[in-house]
């Protein structure tokens, strides 16, 4: 498979011929050859972009009009759910039937919500009297809200079409213009997009898709012809989005990394906390943001906890993502499994108990497959303790009452997301509360509406997305106001 960039609505290649391999993480084998955008090509993307955001039909186009073609586009991604999972099974290496059930189905979601929200968001307006030149004057305060214009979507490897779409959705739905730069380990669902849009009536250059190396992306994030970037990633790199961004002051939103807690308290339902408490972290292989990869757990139930933590670790069934009965895949490429066992073997050195994991599994013997893996005993200093692994490790601590479950909750620099089982709603309110976390969920994992706000505290990110939040971000509200005297007998 030989794929193009996406740019003023037909594939190309790019400008020096150059191209890289995409590996398949179950057979370490490769999968595709990927034009690699430099960056001659992001710039000619932002051209491309800026024509259409400055000139083109879209931004002119009424919000019931944009949002027909986003449902079109919507209903290409349902139409082909079965193809761009298998798709993105191949390419990731998460279990099929998530990639299907969830991430395709929620990517027709985000385009189908964001269409229906910018169609139906109001503007706003304040009626006032007021005084100028001596004459006594009604005031009218208009907030309307324009299309910000070109917009740089960045996103990582994990889960490429949702999270392209989780962006997507509303820059297009507002009137604007984009460059799509999908991560270089997993661009083929993002790609297929540019299908998608063309068949569904976007207008050319609305959506340009340009995988590329990282450098590309910093001079994506660099062009003056940017006006906001939407990031996905890493805090290092996020930091360095925000250095380039800022020489023309672009907006910015940035959802970076977690190291997210799950609390167990006595008085849970511990049987659904330890499914959840596994699902939340082995989900993806332990490769989301959101992963809950800090088990807190009260010491009277620890010992009954984790028989049952470990029980449920064991149904998952290991193997070729392609097929159905499939639980859990390999990790991304080689590199990132060795990272993650390092992180291990470094707890483990330092005095860290596994209690299941903790290597390669014999079966399948090809592929960047890595067990699910506890570890018990691990050193507060620990950097598995402290760090982001984005891998299917999770580490135990035990706390005595709920004020030393949350000083552990809090500790180090994240703040995405924490998880509380317990079935008391005084203390499940009263712990959420006091989390120093963007977003709490209460005896569940990752359920959302998409019209709340997703996003983390200190250095888990920047800003928000979902509903308004993203609706706000990719807009520029215009204050326009207006006077005038009423006239005599109406």
């Amino acid at each position: 498979m030989q794929t193009g960039l996406f740019i003023s609505g037909r594939y190309m290649d790019c400008a020096r011929g150059e191209r890289f391999a995409d590996v398949e993480p179950a057979t370490g084998g490769e999968l595709a050859q990927i034009a690699s955008a430099g960056e001659e090509d992001m710039a000619r993307a932002v051209v491309a972009a800026r024509q259409a955001a400055d000139y083109g039909p879209w931004p002119r186009m009424s919000a019931a009009e944009r949002s027909r073609v986003l449902a079109r586009m919507a209903d290409g991604i349902q139409r082909r759910a079965r193809e761009l999972g298998m798709l993105e099974a191949r390419d990731v290496g998460k279990p099929l039937s998530e990639c299907v059930n969830h991430d395709v189905a929620r990517a027709a979601k985000n385009l189908s919500f964001f269409a229906a929200a910018a169609e139906t968001w109001t503007q706003e307006a304040c009626f006032g009297d007021a005084k100028f030149l001596g004459a006594e004057l009604r005031l009218v305060n208009l907030t309307a809200r324009s299309p910000l214009g070109v917009g740089a979507i960045i996103i990582p490897w994990n889960s490429p079409l949702m999270l392209a779409t989780w962006n997507l959705g509303p820059c297009l739905a507002t009137g604007n213009a984009c460059v799509l730069k999908p991560s270089e380990l997993a661009p083929l669902t993002c790609i297929a997009l540019g299908e998608i849009a063309g068949e569904a009536g976007l207008p050319d250059g609305v959506l340009n898709i340009v995988p590329g190396l990282p450098a590309a992306a910093a001079a994506l994030v660099a062009d003056p012809g940017v006006d906001a970037v939407a990031f996905t990633g890493g805090v290092a790199t996020g930091r360095k989005v925000m250095t380039g961004a800022s020489a023309t002051v672009k907006r910015v939103s940035l959802e970076l990394g977690g190291k997210s807690p799950n609390l167990v308290f006595t008085d849970a339902d511990l049987r659904r906390a330890a499914a959840g408490v596994a699902r939340s972290i082995f989900r993806s292989q332990g490769q989301s943001c959101v992963a809950g990869s800090r088990l807190l757990l009260e010491r009277r139930v620890a010992g009954e906890f984790l028989d049952l933590l470990l029980a449920e670790t064991r149904k998952l069934k290991i193997g070729d993502p392609l097929k159905d009965e499939t639980d859990f895949g390999p990790l991304i490429s080689a590199a990132h499994r060795e990272r993650v066992d390092a992180f291990v073997k470094e707890a483990v050195a330092e005095g860290a108990e596994v209690l299941t994991g903790g290597r390669a599994p014999q079966h399948p013997a090809h592929g960047f497959y890595y067990l699910p893996t506890v570890l018990d005993r691990v050193k507060n200093s620990s950097r598995v303790r402290c760090e982001e692994i984005f891998g299917p490790v999770l580490t135990v601590e035990r706390f005595e009452d709920e004020d030393q479950a949350v000083a552990a909750a809090n500790i180090g620099r994240y703040g995405l997301a924490a998880y509380l089982w317990t079935s008391k709603l005084d203390r499940a309110l009263r712990v959420a509360a006091k989390l120093k976390s963007g977003m709490v969920w209460i005896n569940s994992f990752f359920l959302r509406d998409l019209r709340t706000p997703f996003g983390g505290a200190r250095e888990s990110g920047l800003g928000r997305q979902g509903g308004r939040y993203s609706l706000e971000f990719w807009t520029e509200p215009k204050l326009v106001c207006m006077t005038y005297e009423e006239q005599a007998g109406g």
